[in-house]
């Protein structure tokens, strides 16, 4: 199984690229290498694979295998956001709750679970929520209207 995936992840194929990062992430059918993921996971995200950019991302936010980063791990966050990747939405309010490469804002944190949750991420929702208990109702109003009028840049 792990010989075709890399056999089409070196052909060029984003999703097995991507599948082949989180195999060696995960330790799953290979040595745990957080380099070799890193590799792979750069490779589908250049080709703009959500799952990938979110991948990437974590591996900086964390600094396994890549550098930390907060601000290389938010910058591959944002790009998997634009193509409303549920998962890059949680991310994206974890690092605006706790300030992390961004000046900490719960409004921000708010309105990136809110869209998590409406994208399926079910954990997004327990965050969102236990946010919601150290805001205003004002904060979490304005959250919820930018949310709704959340959509990705054009570029």
């Amino acid at each position: 199984m792990v010989s075709e995936l890399l056999k089409r992840a070196q052909g060029g194929e984003p999703d097995a690229q991507n599948q082949l990062g989180i195999h060696y992430s995960e330790g799953q059918g290979l040595s745990q290498n957080y380099q070799e993921a890193k590799y792979w996971f750069k490779k589908a995200a250049d080709q703009g694979h959500a799952g990938a950019q979110v991948n990437l991302g974590t591996l900086y936010s964390l600094g396994q295998g890549a550098p930390f980063s907060d601000p290389m791990a938010l910058f591959w966050f944002q790009k998997a956001a634009e193509q409303r990747n549920a998962l890059a939405f949680a991310k994206l309010g974890m690092m605006y709750e706790r300030g992390r490469g961004v000046p900490q804002n719960l409004v921000e944190a708010h309105m990136w679970y809110n869209l998590s949750a409406a994208y399926g991420e079910k954990r997004a929702a327990e965050s969102r929520n236990a946010l919601a208990k150290h805001m205003t109702a004002e904060q979490i109003a304005e959250a919820d209207a930018r949310a709704k009028k959340w959509a990705p840049s054009r570029r």
